[in-house]
């Protein structure tokens, strides 16, 4: 199941998202949609880190009452004000942007971690993406820049 809190007028094309979700897992997922200034807030809140970023993720780890299909995965943020802006600096749809920082933060849900893993999260995520004719992945634009 998907839970979608859309503070912004960002129409998301729940669908996309909802297939994504179905074919990677059962359990449940929050997705809140906000600006920049929200995102912040969560930002320095749960990381220390005072300042906007595009995507953040927040998954329920506990083994102690970890059953799969009963417990909700956990938590997914993004920022509608870097949709926006990266779709018009990149030259691609706002829905494309969004939907590959949601297949980002879906994989930091199932335990995927670019920062510590050996290439596994980007090999992932640039299949989805291909999948789904989708625009360069966050992990490459990253790692080209």
């Amino acid at each position: 199941m998907l839970n979608i809190d859309n503070h912004t007028n960002f129409t998301v094309n729940t669908q996309c998202i909802k297939d994504i979700v179905k074919k990677h897992t059962n359990r449940e997922i929050d997705l809140i949609i906000c600006y920049n200034n929200i995102i912040q807030e969560y930002n320095k809140s749960y990381r220390d880190k005072d300042r906007a970023t595009d995507v953040l993720s927040f998954p329920i780890e506990n083994d102690n009452i970890m059953i799969d299909d009963i417990m909700p995965l956990g938590s997914i943020v993004i920022s509608i004000d870097f949709v926006n802006a990266r779709a018009l600096e990149l030259g691609h749809s706002k829905e494309d942007e969004f939907t590959l920082l949601f297949i980002h933060g879906l994989l930091h849900l199932l335990g995927y971690d670019h920062e510590t893993d050996s290439g596994e999260m980007r090999d992932k995520e640039e299949a989805l993406i291909n999948e789904l004719h989708l625009p360069k992945s966050l992990i490459v634009r990253t790692e080209e820049s």
